[in-house]
């Protein structure tokens, strides 16, 4: 547990500033509560209105919480939420920020990437968000090529780019933890993307494999794995084609993590990656629900906004 205090210290203290008078609920599973307990052990440090909820590890990432878990987020002021599967793009979530709630989300989360992850300036981070959203912000037209086959154009048209920096200090603010990224739901797109970074289920991709996706209109319309086509099919066969919508264009901002490790919380963040996703995107900015959102890394990433390349952090 020792390991863990730094990260839970700086996670309760720097990214949520909890105080005194605030009540804080942290939210884990079965799999996560050594986590959860070392964030409950800061946060009871500080005020009196803590509590840790804990239950079964959910079915899929954007699976709903139970309800009692679901009412205890939205009376909370900050919530941490680390957990096997994602809460991120769930209606729970969304409601806690919707009451006022500061929201942090540790999807997936494990004790290395937590110590990792949390191992980090969220100052600086948030100046490379800064930095990297001058450079985007009021674009009409994104493009990511990349070595390994990538070109693929994004039409952002009236959404606006987002910053998960990890300070989550102003009522109904929301980040992942690890943080660092500047990310999109795009009104449509239009390419090819190949991942050869990480991506679930497989993890961190070997040299030289990739993963290759065609995208037509705002939809993949052809994945090379049988893995993830399943995973996709599956969810369309209960929400159509919401579950093969392009949902998420980001740029990692996250310049202390070097390497990539075979998570996709942490190496979604990388400075110098983009990151792609299918499926939800209604808690990014989006208005397509589905119970998926699979997110797939690119290393070596050129981005272009409006033709013009961007500077990208960690590859000055």
């Amino acid at each position: 547990m020792s390991d863990l205090r730094s990260p839970a210290e700086t996670a309760i203290r720097q990214c949520l500033a909890l105080e005194a008078e605030e009540a804080c609920a942290i939210v884990t599973d079965d799999s996560r509560v050594d986590i959860g307990e070392a964030l409950y052990d800061v946060a009871s440090e500080i005020t009196d209105d803590a509590v840790l909820t804990r239950y079964q590890p959910g079915p899929t990432h954007g699976s709903e919480p139970p309800a009692p878990v679901a009412a205890a987020m939205a009376d909370a002021d900050v919530v941490l939420a680390p957990t096997t599967k994602s809460l991120s793009h769930t209606r729970a979530r969304g409601a806690a920020n919707e009451a006022g709630a500061r929201v942090a989300t540790l999807p997936g989360i494990t004790e290395e990437v937590f110590v990792t992850g949390l191992d980090a300036d969220y100052e600086t981070i948030a100046a490379h968000c800064g930095a990297v959203r001058e450079q985007v912000d009021g674009a009409a037209e994104i493009r990511v090529t990349t070595p390994a086959g990538t070109d693929i154009t994004f039409d952002i048209g009236e959404r606006e780019f987002l910053s998960d920096t990890g300070i989550v200090h102003e009522p109904g603010q929301m980040s992942n933890l690890p943080a660092g990224e500047v990310f999109v739901s795009p009104e449509s797109a239009d390419g090819t993307f190949v991942v050869d970074g990480t991506m679930r289920p497989h993890g961190l991709l070997a040299e030289g494999e990739t993963l290759e996706f065609d995208v037509e209109d705002g939809q993949v319309t052809r994945i090379s794995d049988d893995e993830i086509r399943e995973t996709v099919e599956t969810a369309a066969a209960d929400v159509g084609d919401a579950a093969r919508n392009l949902a998420e264009l980001g740029i990692g901002t996250n310049v202390a993590v070097t390497e990539l490790v075979g998570s996709v919380l942490l190496d979604e963040k990388a400075g110098g990656t983009v990151h792609i996703a299918i499926g939800d995107d209604a808690g990014i900015g989006g208005n397509v629900e589905a119970p998926i959102h699979l997110d797939g890394i690119l290393r070596n990433p050129t981005v272009y906004a409006d033709g013009d390349p961007i500077e990208l952090p960690g590859t000055e």
